[in-house]
């Protein structure tokens, strides 16, 4: 029995050294550096706490303050993406870094509903004009053939520094005031600002033929690709429901289940802990065996499910649990791989305009989210909350399902055009069939 299990804990092992092997020592510094920056995402998750215990406001009222919070995230998405095509991303991630960490000095000022949500709508445009450019910057970064894994390693330090902030902020704020948070939340911004410019360099998006320049192709827009705006729409829906993880379940567990700060710090860790232990490895071994699109809506039943089990329960603790381990699963096969996707559905010099329009998807999501679920709650009630987002989760499922057979309607017709571009210029381009073939996937 015990040389059994060795055999298996050996082979598990082998399986997690394999799905790092191959990245870029620059994916590897990128994600050091995400790591840097996460680590103190801590004002954020508990901004409703904040608001509500500190501030005294209602819940409609820092409903509408995490809306604005999510205005300022579409904004910054635009703005990033825009910035990344025309300036790139690494001016572009440097001054968010900077002139977002310096803004949270200024957030922890504020305490009157209107100042706080002025200031809030310029921190969250400034600091989330980073995302669209860091994701833009894998393409340059990573291996072509290891581009789904270099995203997983980038959301492993993402959620390993949201682990870490959020485990460390619940104790933080108990014994120490929210005012710290803003504080570490400003320092590891500009600490993430100082390591990029020091240990990182910009590099060059490399095309597969050394002689090809890459440029921006004005006829290839983002926005004039249905197919891919039909897939941020339902992006959009899912990140709806998810929003409630970081928006309403931090009240909800302190008003129905008086769960303190610290142990929502620590419910929380557990579900960032089980996405750094698992993500990587379930990536490796599902990214040569499945479609993307099927990956991305088995995760959206996932989260869905993970909310609908409040309703399905009254014992708090399984209820708690369930819902930790489906959601965290969830994230960990739907975020990767719908990451992935935009990023190979994405074209040469428009890298920028298609990640910020995936970015713009969770921005909106995060002022429809909030006020959506706060409102629902607070006039009608947690059940009536979590039947209304698992129907919007189900809507999402339907979507991914369209978008899936749309893919397939499109692939056959896309494969047929590159065969007969690829007979009148040589064998040579034979690999943009294979290119083709993927992006459909």
């Amino acid at each position: 029995m015990r040389t059994l299990i060795r055999s298996a804990l050996r082979k598990i092992f082998s399986v997690y050294v394999k799905s790092f092997d191959g990245l870029s020592k620059d994916i590897w510094l990128l994600s050091l550096m995400t790591l840097i920056n996460r680590s103190g995402t801590m004002v954020i998750i508990f901004m409703t706490i904040y608001l509500t215990d500190e501030l005294n406001w209602s819940l409609t009222e820092a409903g509408i303050a995490m809306s604005i919070f999510g205005l300022g995230s579409v904004i910054g998405s635009i703005l990033g993406g825009w910035l990344t095509d025309r300036v790139g991303y690494y001016p572009t991630m440097f001054w968010s870094l900077l002139l977002g960490g310096a803004s949270f000095f200024v957030l922890m000022q504020m305490e009157t509903f209107t100042s706080y949500c002025i200031t809030v709508l310029f921190v969250s445009t400034i600091n989330d004009s980073f995302r669209p450019a860091s994701m833009a910057s894998i393409s340059a970064y990573a291996h072509p053939e290891n581009h789904n894994r270099s995203v997983s390693l980038v959301r492993l330090a993402i959620n390993l520094g949201v682990g870490l902030g959020v485990g460390a902020a619940g104790l933080i704020a108990q014994y120490f005031g929210f005012k710290m948070l803003f504080v570490i939340d400003a320092v590891t911004c500009i600490s993430a600002a100082i390591f990029l410019r020091m240990v990182m360099v910009e590099k060059v998006e490399q095309s597969k033929k050394p002689e090809e320049k890459i440029e921006r192709q004005p006829g290839e827009s983002a926005y004039s690709d249905y197919l891919y705006i039909l897939f941020a729409f339902f992006i959009l829906l899912n990140g709806i429901v998810f929003m409630q993880l970081w928006n309403t379940i931090p009240v909800y567990f302190t008003d129905v289940f008086d769960i303190g700060k610290d142990q929502y710090g620590l419910i929380m860790l557990a579900n960032c802990l089980l996405i750094f232990v698992f993500e990587m490895p379930v990536v490796y071994l599902f990214e040569d065996r499945f479609k993307k699109m099927d990956l991305v809506l088995a995760g959206v039943i996932m989260i869905t499910l993970g909310f609908l089990i409040y309703n399905l329960t009254s014992i708090w603790q399984l209820a708690i649990t369930i819902s930790i381990l489906l959601l965290s699963f969830g994230e960990l096969i739907a975020f990767p791989f719908s990451n992935a996707f935009a990023l190979s559905r994405s074209k040469p010099g428009r890298r920028g305009e298609y990640m910020g329009l995936y970015t713009l998807s969770w921005s909106i999501a995060m002022i429809i989210g909030p006020t959506l679920g706060m409102h629902i709650a607070e006039v009608y009630g947690y059940t009536v909350l979590w039947y209304a987002m698992s129907a919007i989760g189900g809507i999402a499922c339907i979507g991914f399902m369209l978008v899936k057979y749309m893919l397939g309607k499109e692939a056959p017709t896309a494969v047929l055009e590159t065969e007969s571009k690829v007979k009148k210029l040589g064998s040579e381009d034979a690999t943009v069939l294979d290119d083709v073939i993927k992006m459909s996937e």
